[in-house]
């Protein structure tokens, strides 16, 4: 099951010069370490074409270009080593201009995303949404349309995404068309909102389709940081997985190999600020994803020694707080006992030799 998410800004050349490129390099190569396995990119023109074809060079991150409304910039991108192309055949300008695309991607062998969504459907069933038709129903017969076009000219790498921003009319819309083709399909609820909002809404519709084995790759869209989908995407994934065990579905595509953190909300009791500490350690958490691949690494950030050694024994490493001290502890063994000031030097000593076990 593979994670993608996509760049939030717009990127020129001068972008990808000196330091500021580097630092888009380094800021990929984590967002892999994270669990992400596609990153896409809007192309709104021939510029951006060339810009993202110039950062294809330099990351080994598969890099989507996304296409809307003029055919040329495809066919541009075309000519860079992008993983995958995604269009939405329906505002692409015609039938000869989505061939001239589909023709030139198999001279270069890379797959294309038909993407479908609520607010850009043909014109015809855009009309027929406004005087009744089902949504969903609408978003299956408009991606029937674009399979139907892509076996005409026998082009068969290809996934679907149908999108929605309402929960129903995204579960219904995959569940239908999953039914009725064997396409992989990339799931997701398009503008799911800000980050709260957002992974409440993506959870209930993606548990709802993985535990029933539909979807091949997942996107969490939020208005927030690109780090933050991929995170979500991830812990999706991993509740997912354990939904599945419990209806006796396949679970071993959604399982997530890597760091789970366990993290206390924090009362009145607390000795320790746990929402500091994690909020500064995440991102570095997740990133170790790929140095813990064969095998799950529970941390555990508590605020007092209620939630601290033995609620969290289980975990392979540990931060609480104990009155005006701060308890490193592995497997609920306190292994140092330090001053708060100390907490984050000495919870890095810890993590660099858990990471040599």
């Amino acid at each position: 099951m593979v994670i993608q998410t996509m760049w939030k800004d717009r990127l020129s050349f001068a972008d990808l010069e000196g330091e500021a490129g580097l630092a888009i390099v380094r800021r990929i190569d984590t967002l892999g370490s994270m669990g992400c396995g596609l990153l896409r990119f809007a192309v709104p023109d021939t510029e951006a074409a060339e810009v993202l074809g110039h950062l294809a060079e330099m990351v080994s991150m598969p890099l989507v270009a996304d296409i809307h409304f003029d055919h040329k910039i495809a066919l541009r991108c075309l000519d860079f080593p992008i993983a995958k192309i995604r269009l939405n055949p329906g505002n692409i300008g015609g039938r000869e201009k989505v061939r001239a695309v589909l023709e030139k991607a198999a001279k270069k062998d890379i797959p294309i995303r038909i993407g479908v969504n609520a607010g850009s459907l043909p014109l015809d069933l855009r009309e027929r949404v406004e005087e009744g038709m089902d949504l969903a129903e609408a978003l299956v017969q408009a991606a029937g349309r674009e399979l139907a076009f892509f076996d005409e000219f026998d082009f068969t790498s290809y996934l679907v995404s149908m999108k929605a921003s309402g929960i129903a009319d995204t579960i219904k819309a995959n569940r239908i068309l999953g039914e009725k083709t064997d396409a992989p399909l990339h799931i997701g609820v398009t503008e799911a909102g800000p980050l709260i909002a957002g992974v409440a809404r993506s959870t209930t519709a993606l548990l709802a389709l993985l535990t029933e084995g539909i979807g091949d790759t997942i996107r969490v869209s939020l208005s927030d940081t690109i780090e933050n989908e991929v995170i979500a995407g991830r812990e999706i994934l991993r509740a997912a997985a354990q939904a599945a065990v419990l209806k006796n579905a396949d679970a071993g595509r959604l399982r997530q190999k890597g760091v789970n953190i366990v993290s206390c909300p924090r009362c009145g009791r607390y000795g320790f600020d746990t929402h500091g500490f994690t909020d500064r350690w995440m991102p570095r958490l997740y990133a170790l994803n790929q140095r813990f691949i064969d095998r799950d690494i529970t941390v555990a950030v508590m605020g007092c020694e209620v939630n601290g050694p033995q609620e969290a024994k289980y975990a392979d490493l540990g931060i609480t707080g104990a009155g005006d001290k701060v308890l490193i502890f592995r497997h609920g063994r306190v292994i140092r006992t330090i001053a708060a000031a100390e907490a984050d030097q000495v919870f890095e000593e810890e993590l660099v030799n858990l990471q040599k076990t």
